[in-house]
């Protein structure tokens, strides 16, 4: 029998997805901002540590060093959190509501599509935040500002609503085919543990006990993620 999802189940995944993807994102902006800069320019740090320490010792700590573009960074992907747990679960549900009793049957494709349906969805809010975040990163001393609101404007000055969704494409290729990947994966890996480890019905242990399931469920899937590409690469070239 499928768990009944009303409105307060939505409701918590929302949240935790923002505190899931926002959070996780804002406090490694650091390294984000050395990947970015380097992908533009590959001569500007010898190392991510090298340029960890030359922008920690020019401009600290603050939004205008290490966390150049944290704000946008916080507030994109904690929206693209929401949207990609919310909806995830959201269109789960409708799935197995149209496919009826073959709803188990073909529950991987479910996965799937409601994965890919919510990604969409996720990146649509995440877009114009990645378009300011990637600029404050990228762009020379002065030449764009750094505050949130000042971005917004200059952007929207020079190039209309357009200038904040030309990366959407590529960000729909980047992102939709490892949503898939990483839920598929982790449905999967909670199957497993209840089937192999927690034998007895999922009702039966505590909040904490399922949460720990969950969260070791969603490392592992997140683990076989950063692996599925490199394998696809080793497979191809053999």
């Amino acid at each position: 029998m499928p768990d009944t999802h009303d409105a307060s189940y939505y409701f918590k995944c929302v949240i935790g997805g923002a505190m899931a993807c926002g959070l996780t994102h804002a406090i490694i902006t650091p390294l984000d901002l050395i990947k970015c800069r380097k992908q533009v320019n590959p001569d500007m740090y010898p190392s991510m540590v090298a340029g960890l320490k030359t922008v920690h010792a020019a401009d600290g700590m603050g939004t205008r060093g290490l966390y150049t573009g944290g704000i946008p960074t916080l507030i994109g992907y904690s929206m693209q959190g929401m949207g990609k747990f919310g909806f995830y679960e959201f269109f789960k549900d409708v799935y197995a509501g149209i496919a009826g009793e073959n709803a188990d049957r073909f529950k991987v494709v479910g996965w799937a599509i409601s994965s890919a349906c919510a990604e969409v969805l996720a990146d649509i809010a995440l877009c114009p935040f990645e378009a300011i975040k990637v600029r404050m990163q990228t762009s020379a001393p002065g030449a764009f500002p750094l505050g949130l609101g000042e971005a917004v404007n200059t952007i929207k000055a020079a190039e209309g609503t357009n200038g904040f969704y030309k990366g959407l494409a590529p960000l729909w290729c980047r992102q939709i085919p490892y949503t898939i990947v990483k839920f598929v994966f982790f449905e999967k890996v909670v199957e497993t543990f209840y089937k192999y480890v927690f034998t007895a019905p999922k009702s039966s242990y505590s909040k904490a006990t399922q949460l720990s399931v969950t969260f070791m469920s969603g490392y592992t899937a997140g683990v076989l993620c950063a692996m599925f590409p490199t394998l696809l690469i080793l497979w191809y070239l053999n």
